[in-house]
């Protein structure tokens, strides 16, 4: 079982890979997996693994206070489920084959989620522990959106997905509080511990426990009021809804159901919930299939009807009703993922599902059509096919079961027989929608023209539906294979007796003429269904589910938005005075209303503690009231010093260190920021607002301090801190309790921590790189001198023209000093002051010295590695120090030891724990290399280039400058030209008017 858990992993993980390299065909390569499973679960029911109670178990230990084992737990009811799970991943995986024409990217991860639903649900049905089992039905939850929106580009995928999410969800959530109340007060957390509990009509609080995990189950299988969400999930590709929304995700639900029914419909809520709620859905889910013209759609009510269906007669409990409800859920899942292939196959090769566009369908594709017709009738019930069996038997159990009596079980039998009815009409809509010659306005001989211009159904679309379809023959004829795996798991909860198996004839009934008349009164519906229609109203008369949920949505949107709106303004001053109001209010008032204890605490031990708290406090003052953000820092910078001089007065070394290096760090981080802003402060606070700050702080201070003081005299037990040196020495091998504390005892806390560090780090870089790439080539560091410099740099640069000479050579003596020192923090902290933080923080001061002198060409020049692969091979170590012992059969993150000889040192420690070390220490020159690349040489390449378009932009406005005055004086030029031109041609010689001369004369 772990095997092929671990297979279905594998499989999921290369499946991306497969399809990119090797194309379509890597999905019949993917099914090998689990059509493998499939057969190994098979085997185990024809050796007869799970009769008598038989178990396939696994499990590893892990939190058992918190009920967090990994319990793997595979019977027979869990093996049915894996049949159908395993069985029907791999035919849809075949039909992937034949239903995607390209090899893209979206489809590589389309195959990895389609196998990795796979390897959900298997482990979903396999696992003992509820809470395992919840972590595989959320996991369900969240592949099952990703699978819903495989067209992301579509508004309606995308709000199909949203919907299935939030509703399965929140299902879910409210499955988790039930599974934690329902162990709280039972104490059962497995499903075997739960078999085992035999009071629960006497527990306290189940009915309530009970009605969240059927909040969970219901709303995964779809039944009302959350039954919107799978209709509106057929947006998703056709073989998502063949397997997700017909055969597995869906019948999630009812396998908790089947698992829970025997042992909890003895109390009342459970058949008041799960049977009324099952059987409304029946109706309402045949009701509206029976309106609707996509063929996915006519399906997919179809299906909240099935659901329903099963999910009624499965929550009875009894021997036959689960018997029935096993054959109708194998059924249900042979012919309905059957039919959604076989629309598959019609979207694709026509490119529509309409009814209302097709036309004369079967007589073009016969094959296609026999397939459609022999799934349909098994839905409907017609014999000799399966879907008559399972429906037969529930018809009988309902009839004779005892735990339902008098009344409820007539009127459960009529909504059967309606809901049978029902089913047999949509089934004949479904037939005559997609294949009958309906005389369409583009009809050619009764051939439309989407179907007369499909193009050939290849192999891959009919083989699997083909496969599922000779099942449902096999087993309408032959039920008793099925039937032998079914008793394995009736036998092992209710006990071996005489009982009837399913069978295709039990001779002449009543049950047998109810099903006659099923089948008559479902012709008939379908014949007149043009009088039902004149009964199915344009707006639904119970309101319309999808309209509802769209108004939910709208209405907590609108109250998010006006709550934040009151309580977010855009004022941090505000928050930070909300924030710091609550930490005065809220302790005090706990403590004034509490039980006072007496305080016992020394103000000082020795002057050097009072000089460095009247640092601090003055340093505190002292920030608050300079308006120079550069001496700010700085001062603030005091008071981290001086606190580290507390730590290490205190005995405390590694603590003053990690304090020293890390406010150093952050005042150098400090200032790459604050130079790019101006130098004071702009904004002047209203003196009244200062006196009102200054009141809060000194509130906060007060309250933290007293809180602080009753904490520190509340322990009533002995603090486990005294046991830490011995406990470091012997399980860390160390003598240093700090470091051996983060990398052995409380490594888990580390491993969370280190992991977070690197997130934040690439938070960081992307805010400041946005959508650009913070990647960049690694190679070997070079040290040698470049002309006159003392740095790896060379001198062509603006700032290395300016630098210091002083600053070059202080550089260049102090980082091999500093990188000899981090890596002695590194190797000794195990056992003295240091370890791979502390190492880790004095190779990155080293670093940013060589920045601080050279730029960011010197730290290229420095460490010319990529601070992503930096951090990335730091992780790598950390988790291998975390997976390697594991292999050794001990728990994770056991820590080895040896001491071996070195010639002229000596006897050298060397624990394994140091491997984890490492990893912290290259994460920490990993993020300061990228807090550097981007607070520093980043802004700094932005800075140049900003200067750079300055420039140019003045460049540029020079020259047009001068062009335009160039340009001013050749027209001026011009226009005296053309003045010194007219002058000879109007004035005569003589000075006087040529005209007047001219006048004189005549």
């Amino acid at each position: 079982m772990l095997i092929l858990l671990g297979a279905l992993i594998v499989a999921t993980v290369v499946a991306p890979l497969l399809i990119m390299n090797v194309g379509r065909p890597a999905f019949g390569l993917l099914a090998i997996v689990p059509g493998v499973g499939f057969v190994w679960t098979l085997a185990h029911f024809a050796r007869g693994t799970f009769r008598d109670g038989g178990t396939l178990n696994y499990t590893i230990e892990w939190m058992p206070a918190a009920h967090l084992a990994v319990d793997l737990r595979m019977d027979a009811l869990g093996g049915l489920f894996s049949l159908i799970i395993l069985g029907m991943g791999a035919l849809v995986l075949l039909y992937c084959w034949g239903y995607f024409d390209s090899t893209r990217r979206r489809l590589a991860m389309f195959a990895g989620q389609m196998v990795g639903f796979a390897t959900a649900m298997f482990g979903l049905v396999a696992s003992d522990s509820l809470l395992l089992m919840y972590v595989f039905w959320e996991i369900t939850s969240l592949l099952s959106y990703l699978l819903v929106s495989y067209y992301a580009e579509r508004a309606s995928s995308r709000r199909a997905a949203q919907q299935a999410l939030m509703v399965t969800v929140l299902g879910g959530l409210s499955m988790l509080m039930g599974i934690c109340l329902l162990g709280r007060q039972t104490g059962a957390w497995t499903f075997s511990e739960i078999h085992a509990y035999d009071h629960f009509p006497q527990t306290p609080y189940v009915t309530v426990a009970i009605v969240l995990i059927l909040v969970g189950a219901l709303t995964k299988s779809a039944i009302v009021p959350a039954h919107f969400w799978l209709p509106g999930a057929m947006a998703a590709p056709t073989p998502v809804s063949a397997y997700l929304h017909s055969a597995a995700m869906v019948k999630a639900g009812i396998y908790l159901v089947a698992r829970l029914a025997p042992d909890m419909y003895e109390v009342a809520t459970w058949h008041l919930v799960v049977i009324s709620l099952g059987v409304f859905t029946m109706l309402l889910g045949g009701w509206m299939a029976l309106k609707q013209k996509d063929l996915k759609l006519i399906l997919a009510y179809g299906t909240v009807s099935q659901l329903g269906f099963i999910t009624s007669i499965v929550a009875v409990g009894s021997r036959e009703a689960m018997q029935a409800g096993l054959a109708l859920t194998f059924a249900h899942s042979l012919f309905k993922a059957a039919l959604f292939m076989v629309v598959g196959a019609i979207d694709h090769c026509s490119g529509t599902r309409d009814i209302t566009k097709l036309s004369g369908l079967g007589r073009r594709q016969p094959f296609l059509y026999g397939i459609a017709l022999i799934s349909a009738l098994s839905m409907a019930g017609v014999p000799p096919l399966f879907g008559f069996v399972s429906k037969e038997a529930v018809l009988e159990s309902t009839m004779h079961e005892e735990l339902l009596i008098g009344m409820p079980r007539n009127m459960i039998l009529v909504a059967y027989v309606a809901g049978s009815i029902l089913t047999m009409a949509y089934a004949l809509r479904f037939l005559w929608g997609a294949f009958a010659s309906k005389n369409l306005p583009d009809d050619r001989d009764g051939v439309s023209k989407a179907v007369a211009t499909m193009h050939k159904v290849n192999v891959g679309l009919w083989l699997a539906p083909a496969v599922l379809t000779a099942l449902t023959i096999a087993l309408g004829l032959a039920p008793q294979a099925l039937s032998t795996a079914i008793d394995q798991h009736l036998d092992s909860t209710f006990g071996a007796g005489e009982h009837h198996g399913l069978a295709l004839w039990h001779g002449w009934s009543v049950t047998l003429g109810v099903s006659a008349i099923i089948i008559m009164a479902g012709i008939i519906v379908h014949w007149r269904r043009q009088v039902l229609e004149q009964w199915q109203f344009a707006y639904p008369a119970l309101g319309d589910a999808d309209a509802v949920y769209d108004k939910v949505i709208s209405t907590l949107r609108k109250l998010s938005l006006r709550t934040t709106a009151v309580t977010q303004r855009g004022s941090l001053q505000l928050n930070l005075t909300v924030i710091f109001a609550t930490l005065m209010v809220l302790p005090l008032t706990m403590l004034i209303t509490g039980d006072l204890t007496d305080i016992r605490m020394v103000v000082a031990e020795n002057p050097w503690q009072v000089i460095a708290a009247i640092l601090m406090m003055v340093a505190a003052i002292a920030a608050t009231v300079t308006d120079n953000r550069l001496s700010a820092v700085i001062i603030v910078g005091i008071t981290g010093y001086s606190l580290s001089f507390v730590f290490a007065i205190h005995g405390a070394p590694d603590l003053a260190l990690t304090q020293l290096l890390t406010e150093t760090i952050i005042m150098v981080l400090f200032m790459l920021v604050l130079r790019r802003i101006p130098a004071s402060t702009e904004w002047k606070q209203d003196p009244k607002m200062g006196r009102l700050r200054a009141w809060l702080s000194v509130g906060t201070g007060l309250t933290v301090t007293i809180v602080a003081m009753f904490a520190i005299n509340a322990r009533s037990a002995e603090p486990i801190s005294q046991y830490m040196p011995e406990l470091a020495k012997e399980i860390g091998h160390g003598a240093n309790a700090v470091n051996v504390l983060l990398v052995d005892l409380r490594a888990w806390d580390t491993f969370g921590e280190i992991t977070v560090i690197i997130i934040a780090a690439l938070g960081v870089a992307s805010l400041i790189y946005r959508t650009q790439s913070f990647s960049r080539d690694s190679r070997r560091p070079t040290l040698q001198v470049t002309g006159r410099r003392w740095l790896a740099a060379g001198a062509e640069s603006e700032q290395a023209l300016n630098r210091s000479l002083m600053i070059d050579v202080s550089t260049r003596v102090l980082f091999p000093s500093m990188m000899a020192l981090s890596f002695y923090f590194f190797f000794a902290g195990h056992n003295a002051p240091g370890g791979g933080f502390a190492g880790g923080l004095v190779a990155a001061l080293a670093l940013i010295l060589r920045y601080l002198a050279g730029g960011r060409a010197e730290l290229d020049e420095a460490l010319p590695i990529d601070a992503g692969r930096t951090m990335g091979a730091g992780l790598s170590f950390s988790a291998l120090a975390v997976v390697v012992p594991m292999f050794f059969g001990h728990p994770p993150l056991t820590s080895g030891y040896t001491s071996p000889e070195i010639p002229l040192i000596g006897a050298v420690s060397l624990p394994s724990a140091l491997v984890f070390d490492l990893g912290v220490y290259l994460i920490v020159v990993g993020l300061t290399l990228y807090v550097l690349s981007s607070l520093g040489a980043k802004l700094d390449e932005e800075e140049e280039m900003r200067k750079q378009r300055a420039r140019d932009r003045a460049r540029s406005l020079a020259r047009k400058n001068r062009e335009r005055s160039t340009k001013q004086k050749a027209q001026r030029a011009q226009k005296q030209e053309k003045k010194q031109e007219k002058v000879p041609a109007a004035t005569s010689p003589s000075g006087t008017d040529s005209g007047d001369n001219a006048g004189k004369e005549k």
